[in-house]
């Protein structure tokens, strides 16, 4: 047989509950991504090379917003990028 929940065990569990919770929350806002990346950044994230960026650049496979001589690159177009050319292997 088992042993009956009691009203501590519940306590217990929603304080872990709640810190992990609140983990969690910490987490998301220390991932947050900046407004604009640079494109050391953006290499870093992708892992690829300048030469690869650049490409991305001209083919217009990834928009950029040049200031002067830095190039930045916006998070949401960069997470599109990498959504967009996701390849699901179904097993086929």
């Amino acid at each position: 047989m088992s042993t009956p929940i009691t009203r501590d065990d519940l306590q217990d569990f929603k304080m872990e509950l709640l810190r992990d919770i609140k983990q969690l929350l910490n987490q998301q806002k220390s991932t947050k991504l900046k407004k604009y990346l640079r494109s050391s950044e953006v290499m870093d994230y992708l892992q690829i090379s300048p030469g690869t960026l650049q490409n991305l650049r001209l083919n217009g496979t990834l928009p950029y917003i040049k200031i002067g001589r830095i190039i930045y690159y916006e998070p949401a177009e960069v997470q599109k990028v990498m959504e967009k050319n996701r390849i699901l292997n179904l097993g086929l």
